[in-house]
């Protein structure tokens, strides 16, 4: 999986999945702390489907920070 930031105003907001075309509905905001500073937020999208799978991989981590919709 590759960081993903949210793309231009106008331009749809795809999932960050591996492979996945879906629409995102979701932001997960995360950071490692051994790399960033507490505030800094690295953001990755996520469709319906793939919400739960790629929360708890972050979650699993320490990494998960908040998640908000799209």
């Amino acid at each position: 999986m590759s960081e993903t930031a949210p793309e231009p105003a106008g331009e749809p907001l795809t999932c960050s999945a591996k492979g996945c075309q879906q629409a995102a509905l979701w932001l997960l905001r995360w950071n490692n702390p051994k790399l960033h500073t507490p505030e800094r937020r690295k953001t990755w999208l996520a469709c319906a489907d793939h919400r739960e799978s790629l929360g708890d991989f972050l979650a699993a981590r320490g990494f998960l920070r908040e998640v908000t919709s799209a």
